[in-house]
């Protein structure tokens, strides 16, 4: 299982997931947007959103925190 993060250091909803990622032992790569204009317009091509997080699980989008849906697509 691939799970990507974009997120921005200030934001409190991205620190929320990638503790929730760390809590459940998932493994992640983190991208921060806010210094990297590639890898922005790459998380706005794949969800449509410039708001963070956008987790990106196996080509499945979500945007901000949604434990449920983490949950469900991470089989937890």
């Amino acid at each position: 299982m691939k799970v990507v993060i974009y997120t921005i250091p200030t934001c409190p909803w991205c620190k929320k997931t990638k503790q929730f990622l760390k809590k459940n032992k998932i493994k992640f790569k983190n991208i921060n947007v806010s210094k990297n204009l590639v890898k922005k317009n790459e998380m706005i091509r794949k969800s449509g959103q410039e708001g963070v997080p956008v987790i990106d699980i196996d080509g499945k989008i979500i945007v901000g925190y949604d434990e449920k849906e983490l949950k469900k697509l991470l089989k937890l």
